[in-house]
């Protein structure tokens, strides 16, 4: 459990301060990645960046509140686990967060350790230690941000080139749009369209030409094998 835990981005968004103090101490250490933030607003701005593996979120929040925020963020990614910490058990609460695609609805207060074994298993369920097949006997191992060959030798990757492949693979299924794709690869930097082309490109002649799908003008995404 610990070993998969360590490999997490947790994203964990709440304006109470004494709350978001107990968890981030109580969890200190337990995941790879733990980002904070105060608001729906800030909460969404950070997914966007950090591309975290889970969302852990209140409901009730300044600007925009856990639930819009949580649909903005399956528009983005449907694949990536939510799960809110809520006072509130009312119907039209839940029922809330049922449209909004949340994954989980706990009430609290919420022990650790039952937290800790809901976001394990959502990690299991995603599959998240197993490694992506792109066929050919290429794979692509999450945990370890590598790219294997058939031989089980790593294939040479830069950091920029590992950003785009965690990216795609932690949405597997899901259109990666230019824009994510060009926050997250190339923060703070401009890059054009046909830079983007041709560095896809040198990936495809890494992995395979047929792995990446493009997607006119919007984007791109890796599907799995049900999908292709």
């Amino acid at each position: 459990m610990n070993e998969i835990l360590k490999s997490l981005t947790i994203l964990f968004v709440e304006d109470d301060n004494d709350v978001k103090s107990w968890v981030s101490k109580s969890i200190d250490g337990v995941f790879k990645n733990l980002i904070l933030a105060k608001n729906g607003d800030e909460g969404l701005k950070k997914f966007k960046k950090y591309n975290p593996d889970i969302v852990i979120t209140d409901i009730v929040m300044p600007i925009i509140d856990g639930l819009e925020m949580t649909k903005q963020i399956k528009s983005i990614s449907r694949s990536t686990p939510v799960i809110v910490l809520s006072a509130f058990s009312d119907q039209d609460r839940l029922l809330g967060a049922i449209d909004a695609g949340v994954n989980k609805y706990l009430i609290k207060p919420v022990e650790m350790q039952e937290l800790l074994e809901i976001i394990y298993k959502f990690a299991k369920d995603m599959g998240f230690i197993a490694q992506v097949d792109f066929g050919n006997g290429v794979k692509f191992d999450k945990a370890k941000r590598a790219l294997i060959n058939s031989d089980g030798v790593e294939i040479s990757l830069t950091k920029k080139e590992i950003a785009f492949l965690m990216l795609l693979t932690q949405r597997m299924d899901t259109l990666v749009l230019h824009e994510d794709i060009k926050q997250r690869v190339w923060t703070g930097q401009k890059v054009s369209e046909a830079a983007v082309r041709t560095f896809v490109k040198r990936i495809r002649d890494k992995i395979g030409a047929n792995l990446i799908k493009n997607i006119s003008g919007l984007g791109y995404k890796i599907t799995t094998n049900d999908e292709k």
